[in-house]
């Protein structure tokens, strides 16, 4: 089982519960049509990696996203998420109208920085990814078309959500292709401060 840094000590989440089409720039850029309803798609334990890779077969793009840990069914922990995909692979499977955890679940499909004490109020938290120095992405919880307490309680209608699992808020514009060599700078910040921030070279 893989484990993950927080305030609590180093926890092992029983899955990573994520939230597809969450920011209606992102749902634009790749063409997606706007959701009647939330997009949920899980990862297991073992897509957890301490390193960021640029090909499992195949080229994998990066989505940056807010992250939350899961304590006593409270959005204890924040840190920065990484969400890998074989976008080929996920479109290959989406037009036959299949699931997509081929291409979002596998080994090596998230990493994470450590989670800290998630803030009262969450309004203010933003996610920011730099690659090689530029701002890739930048966004936060006022553009989200769900925001983090309203996905909790949906979860909690039909999920048991136990402690350590990390819930993925899904990602602003910008996505790309992780190439070998970048240098991945992600952060999140709460009313325009720092909490943590992680840095990663893609291998």
């Amino acid at each position: 089982m893989h484990s993950v840094k927080t305030p609590f000590g180093a926890l092992q989440p029983s899955k990573i519960v994520c939230v597809g089409r969450n920011y209606a720039a992102h749902v634009a850029e790749l063409g997606n049509e706007t959701p009647d309803d939330m997009v949920i798609f899980n990862k297991p334990n073992s897509a957890i990696s301490r390193q960021l890779h640029a090909n499992l077969d195949e080229p994998l793009h990066y989505e940056s996203e807010i992250a939350f840990l899961v304590i006593n069914q409270t959005l204890a922990g924040v840190g920065f998420g990484l969400d890998l995909t074989k976008r080929a692979l996920q479109s290959s499977l989406k037009a036959k109208g299949l699931p997509w955890e081929r291409a979002k679940g596998f080994d090596g499909a998230a990493v994470f920085s450590k989670f800290v004490t998630c803030p009262e109020d969450r309004l203010g938290l933003e996610v920011r990814l730099h690659v090689n120095g530029e701002l890739r992405q930048h966004g936060g919880v006022e553009l989200m078309m769900y925001k983090p307490l309203y996905v909790l309680s949906q979860l909690r209608q039909f999920m048991s959500l136990e402690d350590g699992d990390i819930i993925m808020t899904g990602t602003p514009a910008g996505v790309g292709q992780v190439m070998a060599g970048d240098q991945f700078e992600g952060a999140i910040l709460n009313n325009g401060e720092i909490l943590v921030e992680h840095a990663w070279q893609a291998i």
